[in-house]
C-alpha cells in the first residue's frame, strides 16, 4: 500500500478494544456456567483465534460485529476423550493462556498449534512452571516449542518467582492455580500487566495481590475457585493508541477517546512526556465491567511539540513493550540519541522486533543500531521515506505506515494486511 506524507494531523479517534482484555474476557467467560457479554471487544485476527478455540472446547459464542462489537459467551467447556486440535493462529496470548486453562482439566486431551511464527516463539517459559504444578505437557516442536500436547491432570499449587516479566506466563500459572490443590503464588520483580488478576477477582476468583513487599517484589496468590459470569466492557487499547499518538506528536493533535490507562500499561504516556510531547490526561474514570471488574479509562489529548531524545529502560519496559515500534519512530524525529534497553523480550514477539524495528528505521533513511537488549536511534529530525516489509508483524506494519506518513517522500508498506491482528481498518481509520 502506498502511504503519502501527512502535512497536518488533526483527529478525534476511538481506538479498537484492548486486545489483552478481549482475550481474557472470552476465555474466562467460557470457564463459568453462565452468560458473559463482552462489549467493545476487539475482533482482530488474534482474538478471533481465541474465539475459535473456545468454540471447539464446547462453549457457545455469538458475535455482533455491526456497530458496537459484542461477543456473548455461554460458558461451560465440553469435551470427550478424543484429542481436540486447537489452532491459535498467530496469537501468543491464546496458546500460553489456554495452556494454563486446560492443563488442570482431568480427562482432556488437546493439541495447541499455530502458524510458523507461533512455532518459533518460546513456550518453555510457560511449560516449565506448569510442569512443576504436575501438568502433562509435551512440546512436539523440540525444546520448548509448539505444537503443545496437553493431557489434563490433577494439579498442585506452587510458589514461583518469574525469571522475566511476562503477563502471559503469570496468567497461565494463575489460571492453572484456579484448578489446583493448595495455594499458587507468582512473584515478580518487575510488575507485568495485571488484567488477569483484575478480571478474575471481579468474577469471584480467590485472588490476592501483595504489591511492593520488601525489595519491591509483587506476589499474586490464587486458590481453587469457581468463576461467575459477568458483563464486561472493554476499554480502548493503549497499544493501538500509540500509533496515532506518534503521528500527532510530530505533526498535529489527536484526541483518543476512552483509552485504557491501567497503571501496568501506561508507560507510553510517561515516554511521550519525557520526549517533550504535550499530553493532556483527561479525568480517569473507573469504568465498571461486571461487579468489581474495574479498568481505569480516560480521554487523552496528544499535541505536537519540540521533541527531545529519551531513554526507555528498567521497570517501564513491561508497561510499554508493545509500543516500542511506535516510539522508535518518534525517536527519529527527536534530534539526538534515544536509547531503548532492558528490552530483550522484543526478540520473541511476532518478529524479532529489535531487528525488524532497526531495519524499518534504517530503510527509511534513519539511523538505528541494534544492541543485545534494545536499540539506539540517532534521530536527525526527519525520515526520507521508502519501502517497509511488515514481515507478518502487525506492529511493524503500523509503525512503518506511521513513519512513512511522517516522512518527506512517503512510500510503500508490503504486507499491510497483518495490521488486522490488532487494529482492523487501521490504514483507512488512522491515516
Amino acid at each position: 500500500m502506498i502511504i503519502k506524507p501527512i502535512k497536518n494531523y488533526d483527529r478525534v479517534l476511538s481506538v479498537p478494544g484492548d486486545k489483552s482484555i478481549t482475550h481474557r474476557a472470552v476465555m474466562f467467560g467460557a470457564l463459568t456456567e453462565g452468560i458473559t457479554v463482552v462489549r467493545g471487544a476487539l475482533l482482530g485476527a488474534d482474538c478471533l483465534s481465541t474465539i475459535d478455540c473456545i468454540r471447539k472446547l464446547g462453549a457457545e459464542i455469538e458475535i455482533k460485529s455491526d456497530g458496537e462489537k459484542i461477543v456473548t459467551v455461554k460458558g461451560g467447556l465440553k469435551f470427550g476423550k478424543e484429542k481436540i486440535k486447537l489452532d491459535v493462529g498467530n496469537s501468543g496470548t491464546t496458546i500460553r493462556l489456554l495452556a494454563g486453562v486446560l492443563t488442570g482439566f482431568e480427562g482432556l486431551h488437546a493439541e495447541l498449534n499455530g502458524d510458523e511464527s507461533i512455532k518459533r516463539r518460546p513456550m518453555k517459559r510457560v511449560v516449565e512452571p506448569l510442569r512443576l504444578m504436575g501438568a502433562d505437557i509435551e512440546c512436539l516442536g523440540g525444546d520448548g516449542f509448539a505444537p503443545l500436547i496437553i493431557r489434563g491432570k490433577r494439579l498442585k499449587g506452587i510458589d514461583y518467582t518469574m525469571p522475566v516479566a511476562s503477563a502471559q506466563v503469570k496468567s497461565a500459572i494463575l489460571l492453572a492455580g484456579l484448578n489446583a490443590d493448595g495455594e499458587t503464588v507468582v512473584r515478580e520483580k518487575l510488575v507485568s500487566r495485571n488484567h488477569t488478576e483484575i478480571m478474575l477477582r471481579g468474577m469471584g476468583a480467590k485472588i490476592k495481590e501483595n504489591r511492593g513487599q520488601g525489595d519491591g517484589e509483587t506476589a499474586v496468590r490464587a486458590e481453587r475457585s469457581v468463576l461467575k459470569a459477568v458483563d464486561i466492557t472493554v476499554p480502548g487499547d493503549i497499544s493501538s493508541a500509540a500509533f496515532p499518538a506518534v503521528l500527532a506528536a510530530v505533526q498535529g493533535k489527536v484526541v483518543l477517546k476512552n483509552v485504557g490507562v491501567n497503571p501496568t500499561r501506561d508507560g507510553l504516556l510517561d515516554v511521550l512526556r519525557a520526549a517533550g510531547v504535550r499530553v493532556n490526561h483527561g479525568v480517569v474514570s473507573s469504568q465498571v465491567r461486571g461487579d468489581e471488574i474495574d479498568e481505569p479509562v480516560a480521554d487523552i489529548t496528544i499535541e505536537k511539540a519540540a521533541l527531545k531524545p529519551f531513554v526507555i529502560q528498567g521497570d517501564v519496559i513491561p508497561r510499554l513493550i508493545d509500543e516500542i515500534p511506535a516510539l522508535a519512530v518518534l525517536a527519529c524525529f527527536a534530534k539526538g540519541k534515544s536509547i531503548i534497553k532492558d528490552a530483550a523480550e522484543l526478540k520473541v514477539k511476532e518478529s524479532n522486533r529489535i531487528d525488524t524495528v532497526v531495519g524499518m528505521v534504517n530503510s527509511l533513511g534513519g539511523f538505528a543500531t541494534a544492541t543485545p537488549d534494545g536499540m539506539i536511534v540517532d534521530g536527525k529530525g526527519y525520515l526520507d521515506g521508502g519501502i517497509i516489509d511488515a514481515k507478518g508483524d502487525h506492529r511493524i506494519a503500523m509503525g512503518g505506515a506511521v513513519a512513512l506518513a511522517l516522512s518527506k517522500n512517503g512510500g510503500k508498506v508490503i504486507g499491510r494486511e497483518c495490521a488486522d491482528v490488532s487494529y482492523p481498518g487501521f490504514f483507512e481509520i488512522v491515516l
